[in-house]
């Protein structure tokens, strides 16, 4: 037999893998129907009636590519955030554009500094680019400031992940904190900061677009998936100084944006009214996961974000077996995937329907763990 491989060495030690296993592949694999889809920390009230309109007009255009320089969206953005058009660059989510930021940075062997636990996508990048993780753990189910701080400067690391409000507890920091650690860090120490959730937040866990806009090694990721509803358009940006934004254009798929992603965000950024109501939606429903969850004798945790991380008591067998549990009941929720976060589990905002699946299921599924 043949040792002849057509792949790089790095690519070959890779498992061939993705960071999370879908509602589709659950369903396709354990013969189920997901009835609550409350487990990918999608928008389940879905965008406002004029993105689904514009979305509809642009789709007889949709022969067209996209505007590769994204020249209108990037606009629209800098009018909304109060900054200038050369210091955002878009991509097709935030995912998109992590694995570009470590491509911009990291070479084989490079350290790369996150939490324990963190959002595993970005580790997937790492991984897929050779980099070498260095984490630290969580502490009181918030990512360490300090921790990250004191790793970067011990490894020298060209980049630092974090995440605020964080994914999968939903916790969150201040922004004098935040921006305080940015301050802090080496200028040849690049920081993501994903602001995915930034939304759905207390207005003081997002710092000020001037306190770190002219900062070169700071990159705000931010996306329309979660709070806009459009988690299956793929759009997100980055912000920076323009030198950090534009060198996004050296390596992005320059037509990898949709006409009909752009007419969406396009839409959503104009229906504010919107924004604001699905917010107050999403923190309805978070204080309804939380009464479901003390009801059934869990701990509910503080979220800043569109989901709700729970405190099963246990450990992370016995959260994997309420997962699995309501997912037999048409439930779909996921956990975190380390200890001890893992003695957890992650519950989406979504409808009242999926809240009264929820209820039902929850208290069947632990009786028979009993």
């Amino acid at each position: 037999m043949s040792s002849f491989s057509r792949f790089t060495p790095l690519v070959q030690s890779l498992p061939a893998t993705v960071p999370f296993v879908g509602p589709e592949a659950i369903e396709r694999n354990r013969g189920l129907m997901v009835k609550a889809r409350i487990g990918a920390n999608e928008n389940g009230f879905g965008p406002s009636h004029a993105v689904i309109a514009a979305i509809a007009e642009a789709a007889t255009d949709t022969w067209k590519y996209n505007d590769p320089e994204n020249f209108e969206l990037k606009a629209a953005l800098a009018a909304h955030l109060g900054i200038r058009a050369e210091n955002i660059a878009i991509g097709e989510g935030i995912d998109d554009l992590l694995g570009l930021i470590v491509r911009m940075v990291i070479e084989p062997g490079f350290p790369v500094v996150t939490s324990f636990g963190a959002y595993p996508t970005f580790n997937f990048h790492v991984a897929g680019f050779g980099g070498r993780l260095v984490t630290t753990p969580y502490i009181d189910d918030r990512e360490d400031l300090n921790g990250l701080l004191d790793l970067v400067r011990r490894e020298n690391a060209p980049l630092v992940y974090f995440a605020n409000p964080d994914n999968p507890m939903g916790s969150w920091h201040t922004a004098d904190d935040i921006v305080a650690f940015a301050k802090a860090l080496p200028e040849t120490c690049l920081m993501i900061l994903d602001e995915a959730y930034c939304e759905t937040g207390p207005a003081d866990a997002t710092p000020a677009m001037a306190a770190l806009i002219d900062m070169p090694n700071i990159l705000r990721t931010r996306t329309f998936s979660k709070a806009y509803g459009l988690a299956g358009a793929r759009i997100g940006y980055a912000i920076s100084t323009p030198g950090t934004a534009q060198a996004f254009d050296k390596i992005r798929n320059h037509f990898g944006m949709a006409r009909i992603s752009t007419a969406a965000a396009l839409a959503a950024l104009k229906d504010q009214a919107y924004l604001t109501k699905v917010i107050g939606d999403i923190s309805a429903s978070r204080d309804r996961i939380a009464k479901i969850a003390r009801d059934n004798g869990l701990l509910p945790l503080a979220s800043a974000t569109n989901f709700v991380a729970v405190d099963c008591g246990r450990d992370g067998v016995y959260a994997r077996s309420i997962v699995d549990g309501l997912m037999e009941h048409g439930v779909f929720i996921r956990m975190p995937g380390v200890a001890p976060l893992n003695r957890c589990i992650r519950i989406s905002a979504g409808t009242e329907k999926d809240m009264a699946l929820l209820e039902e299921a929850l208290p069947q599924v632990l009786k028979a763990l009993k």
